[in-house]
């Protein structure tokens, strides 16, 4: 069988760069590790409690991660920012805070940025969240799945491949059922391609989503 591995790992230091920036002595390493999760856990569940967008997605395409010896910057790319921005300054300060104490670290500066995605349907967390959110409100698969690759046409993207794994539509048997439109060039490293899985949560138990986009060739 062929070796499977994650596109965004194969990739790293060619067409791809790290989430998260920092250093940490190997002994250190594992806690710089769960404070990371422990930031992105805590950003999320805020935009889903305060933020319900008419889909109900938080938009969130990825969160960038620097951390110096005093100061920690988080950038968040985000497809939907107008429920964020609306109240900018008070939001953003009521999220920093929430942060702070999750993270419980007095002695760090902690500095947050929101960045506007253009083009939000062309990046696989949004689209996954979007295809999330019809089955969950009982929309067939296929009917998501293409519904999902149309959004993509106006991103000017040159391929994409959609697959849901699980026990669709609430059959007995799992089963994964995938759609591709255009090239998606796994192997290529020069390829860059784009990618997430996502979990969500349905009434017959959990369906797994995996989006591979091809963006551009370098």
């Amino acid at each position: 069988m062929g070796q499977k591995i994650n596109p965004l790992g194969f990739r790293l230091g060619t067409t791809q760069s790290h989430h998260s920036l920092w250093f940490a002595q190997p002994k250190k390493y594992s806690e710089g590790l769960e404070e990371d999760k422990k930031i992105r856990d805590c950003i999320k569940n805020y935009v889903q409690k305060n933020i319900r967008i008419s889909s109900g997605m938080e938009g969130i395409s990825r969160i960038e991660i620097k951390k110096r010896i005093d100061l920690i910057q988080i950038i968040i790319y985000m497809g939907f920012p107008k429920l964020l921005i609306e109240d900018k300054p008070r939001r953003v300060e009521e999220l920093r805070m929430n942060v702070q104490k999750e993270l419980n670290c007095a002695n760090k500066k902690l500095n947050i940025a929101i960045t506007r995605i253009y083009n939000p349907y062309g990046h696989p967390n949004i689209l996954a969240e979007f295809i999330a959110g019809q089955l969950k409100n009982r929309v067939s698969f296929r009917k998501a799945m293409k519904k999902a690759i149309e959004l993509t046409e106006q991103a000017n993207i040159k391929g994409i491949q959609v697959q849901i794994a699980g026990r669709i539509d609430g059959k007995e048997i799992a089963r994964i059922e995938w759609i591709r439109e255009g090239r998606v060039p796994l192997q290529t490293i020069e390829a860059k391609i784009d990618y997430c899985s996502y979990k969500v949560q349905t009434i017959y138990g959990v369906l797994g989503i995996k989006i591979w986009i091809f963006v551009d060739e370098e």
